[in-house]
């Protein structure tokens, strides 16, 4: 391995993004995956990763506990919200950079991202889709820019997604209203139902559609006086995200402490 290789470790390995992370990491010259953490108890436990994914996948075992002699330099985490402290604490004590598309957390643990940021670079994200990254930014230019149109986000998800709206819709309300600098909780709407009277100036709506195998799809529309725009971005393929996620990796093994929108990758996926 070249001397500038990064030593990634994916917490929350077993799950469909920590299979499609493992995957992109492994296909990435620069990244070298050091470990696949499962929970404990986990089928996967013990077993090869090559028995999974494989002759062209890292010779090692999925594991639930990390060794104290495997190096990392970025831990990535897809766990859940029930498992973020757990992978958060493992970053900081091995002194690693953090890279989490966990959503659902509670206040308590954001600001636990926060103080984190003091001692380790890190980066969280609802999405790492690089074009919902640019959809972001462009959510924030154009509520600035149309402050009084109406704004609404419709979202789509597969059947079995257990959560509405999604954690990435939620972020580009939050893209708005920073964008117009208001506060995100006084002016999301979530649906309307009955005779809701004539819709208020400022609300920021979100309507989620669930049904058959989609893997995400985002729609802000900005509604003015005789015009309307609006910005979509359609995924097709999970892999998108583990992408991303690498590229993620690869830029922020790089960086000073600190915490780091994902925008700050765009133009720069490749650059080492």
């Amino acid at each position: 391995m070249p001397a500038t290789t990064i030593h990634v470790a994916v917490y929350g390995a077993a799950g469909r993004m920590g299979q499609a992370i493992l995957r992109a990491a492994s296909a990435e010259p620069r990244l070298r995956v050091s470990a696949a953490l499962v929970r404990a108890g986990s089928e996967l436990a013990g077993r090869a990763l090559r028995d999974v994914h494989g002759a062209a996948a890292p010779d090692l075992d999925f594991t639930d506990a990390l060794d104290p002699d495997t190096p990392v330099d970025v831990l990535v985490d897809f766990s859940g919200a029930h498992a973020f402290d757990a992978a958060l604490a493992l970053a900081l004590e091995r002194r690693a950079a953090f890279v989490s598309g966990t959503t659902g957390l509670v206040d308590a643990q954001r600001d636990a991202l926060e103080r984190a940021a003091a001692r380790i670079p890190l980066m969280w994200a609802s999405n790492f889709s690089l074009g919902i990254a640019l959809l972001m930014r462009l959510a924030r230019d154009a509520a600035h820019a149309l402050p009084s149109w109406d704004c609404e986000i419709v979202e789509m998800h597969h059947r079995r997604k257990l959560d509405a709206p999604s954690g990435t819709a939620l972020s580009l309300g939050e893209a708005v209203a920073e964008g117009r600098g208001v506060a995100f909780a006084e002016r999301a709407v979530h649906g309307r139902s009955g005779r809701t009277g004539e819709r208020p100036e400022g609300e920021i709506g979100f309507h989620a559609l669930r049904g058959g195998d989609v893997v995400g799809e985002h729609t802000l529309v900005f509604a003015g006086p005789g015009e309307r725009l609006e910005l979509a971005h359609r995924a097709t393929d999970r892999d998108v995200f583990a992408r991303g996620v690498v590229a993620a990796a690869c830029w922020i093994a790089r960086q000073a402490p600190g915490a780091y929108p994902i925008d700050r990758i765009l133009g720069g996926v490749g650059a080492v």
